[in-house]
């Protein structure tokens, strides 16, 4: 079954046309990558399937449900969203309690302090980073918190839009085998957008390739290893990364 669904998807903002005949589909408990360069509309895509991009066509279906032109409350629980700056996603003047509350008081949840403390010890945190602000913990913990904000709600998918990009190597290593770890032990679909080869032959099964608005080959991740891409821009998108190796688990 799929988790998400897109066919002959066009987004555009303010009536230009960015992302044009998208269609691809992720199954449930599937790692899925949008690969490309900057501008390719890798993060559209993710902006329109969670209602954050209003001028957009076709079909996009979520865990089964249509998919919106503005944000769908119903749909936020199951589906959410990592940024990729994570000191620009938490909000300055809220303590990591705060950011992660907010959610429960929206959607109604109780047993607020037990949520908050059992979803900071499943990304890595112990209690005493609950009061502390964004300015007062590294980018790894930032990305940690922001991390556990998309999954304090129990989401069934998760959208990450270049979670590791704004991070050092050693922490994006840290923040990748987290992030393998949650989508084992919660059963997590992941569609992620990157335009880092290396993190999708760690993280995902399959991947598209965008190129100016289009997808241009959908492949399956192990073809990183041996470059067996049938489209020329995939072909040159893959030369350019050099040797795709796979991070490590620590």
């Amino acid at each position: 079954m799929s988790a998400v669904r897109l066919k002959n998807v066009n987004i555009g903002y303010d009536g230009t046309r960015v992302v044009e005949g998208v269609t691809f589909n992720v199954s449930k408990g599937e790692s899925f990558a949008l690969v490309g360069e900057s501008g390719s509309g890798k993060s559209t895509v993710l902006k329109a399937i969670c209602g954050l991009a209003p001028e957009w066509s076709g079909s996009i279906e979520l865990l089964g449900q249509p998919g919106s032109h503005t944000p769908n409350l119903s749909l936020a629980r199951r589906c959410q969203m990592v940024f990729q700056d994570p000191y620009g996603s938490l909000h300055p003047r809220k303590t990591v309690d705060a950011v992660l509350s907010e959610p429960l008081a929206i959607h109604g949840l109780g047993d607020q302090d037990a949520r908050v403390e059992k979803v900071l010890s499943d990304v890595g945190l112990d209690r005493r980073f609950r009061f502390r602000y964004p300015h007062q913990m590294s980018g790894g913990q930032r990305q940690r918190v922001a991390i556990a904000r998309a999954l304090i709600l129990g989401p069934e998918v998760m959208l990450l839009d270049e979670p590791t990009s704004a991070l050092d190597v050693s922490v994006q290593a840290e923040i990748l085998n987290l992030l393998k770890r949650l989508r084992r032990d919660r059963g997590l679909t992941y569609l992620m957008v990157t335009h880092n080869l290396p993190v999708v032959s760690f993280l995902c099964e399959r991947m598209a390739v965008m190129n100016n608005g289009r997808i241009v080959e959908i492949a399956a991740a192990s073809t990183l290893h041996n470059g067996a891409f049938t489209d020329p821009y995939a072909k040159a998108l893959y030369a350019a990364s050099g040797s795709v190796g796979e991070t490590r688990d620590r």
